[in-house]
């Protein structure tokens, strides 16, 4: 009786599957430096100036950030208040603001005041130079009047940079691709 034998199969060469690669660069290979060459940078990073705050009567609170990333400064009212149906009112916030040099404080609405009580601010611009108490003027758009007790969340102040370039009055602006449209003119 013979046996057989079969040799082991050999190994077929296949070739590596390797992903398509982009176009070869015009651009010589840079090579790595053995040491690093270019120098370390380092920033010194200036202390932010504070928002200095005066509480004018006991029951006024310092604006706080509700979280860290709270673009605004939450503002409370000081003493109760009504805002009439469909009218406006001032809240009295009992505090006084130096905001840092170079910006200004915006009064901007609270998002849950405007959802769900129909409540929105106005003109709430405070200059760099004020120094009287900090109102808050606000609008109730709603059928019902809106009561705030002392230590409401009212408002949100949003400190602003500013830029006062000098005027200068010209014969003529150039054009630009808007034009005078206004109002609308770009869509709804």
């Amino acid at each position: 009786m013979t046996k057989e034998i079969t040799p082991p199969p050999q190994e077929k060469s296949i070739p590596a599957h390797n992903p398509p690669s982009l176009p070869a660069s015009p651009l010589p290979k840079r090579s790595k430096p053995d040491t690093m060459t270019t120098p370390a940078v380092t920033s010194i990073q200036q202390p932010l100036p504070p928002l200095l705050v005066k509480k004018l009567v006991e029951s006024a609170q310092a604006p706080t950030r509700g979280s860290a990333f709270a673009a605004g400064y939450d503002i409370y009212a000081a003493k109760e208040t009504v805002i009439p149906a469909k009218g406006k009112g001032a809240v009295d916030t009992g505090i006084a603001i130096a905001v840092p040099e170079g910006t200004y404080g915006r009064i901007a609405p609270r998002s849950g005041l405007a959802a769900k009580h129909f409540i929105d601010t106005g003109a709430g611009v405070i200059d760099a130079d004020y120094r009287g108490e900090v109102k808050v003027l606000l609008f109730n758009h709603s059928d019902v009047d809106f009561p705030i007790k002392a230590g409401d969340r009212v408002a949100q102040l949003v400190l602003e940079r500013i830029y006062t370039p000098e005027v200068s009055v010209v014969e003529e602006l150039e054009e630009s691709v808007r034009g005078a449209g206004g109002f609308g003119s770009t869509g709804i």
